[in-house]
């Protein structure tokens, strides 16, 4: 197992034996564990992910494919572009979502909220400036 695989375990262990309340980097940050196939090996997938909750509509969550700021997007990213749509766990509840990829001055604007909140955000869009832009996607509860 790698060492991301091992954390990422962890955390979705803590997440699920606390009704979706995490310790560490994550304590007190909106966190939801996101259910994706590969597009490429068919496999299902959890991943932990930091969400921004829209502040107009309590069915839409933001989530953005930062990667820590490294210079390629995270395969679920792809995962979730190509299928359209995924599950994601809340707390105790696992809820479909449809995903829509946002683009200019609304991606912008999301994405300034969360590094405003955040400010690791701010961190991140600096190390992959000129390299990529950091995708946002809205997952809308279906």
């Amino acid at each position: 197992m790698t060492d991301a695989i091992d954390w990422n375990a962890r955390i979705i262990d803590e997440f699920r034996a606390n009704q979706g309340h995490v310790g560490g980097p994550f304590e007190d940050a909106p966190l939801l564990l996101l259910h994706h196939r590969g597009r490429k090996s068919g496999r299902e997938h959890v991943t932990p992910v930091m969400y921004l909750l829209a502040a107009d509509d309590p069915d839409v969550r933001y989530v953005f494919a930062s990667k820590n700021g490294a210079p390629d997007n995270p395969a679920w990213y792809h995962n979730l572009l190509e299928a359209g749509s995924a599950s994601v766990e809340l707390g105790r509840d696992t809820l479909p979502v449809a995903v829509r990829e946002l683009t200019g001055g609304e991606r912008e604007s999301v994405y300034a909220e969360q590094a405003r909140r955040y400010p690791n955000f701010g961190e991140y869009e600096e190390k992959t400036a000129g390299i990529r832009t950091i995708p946002v996607l809205e997952l809308r509860r279906v």
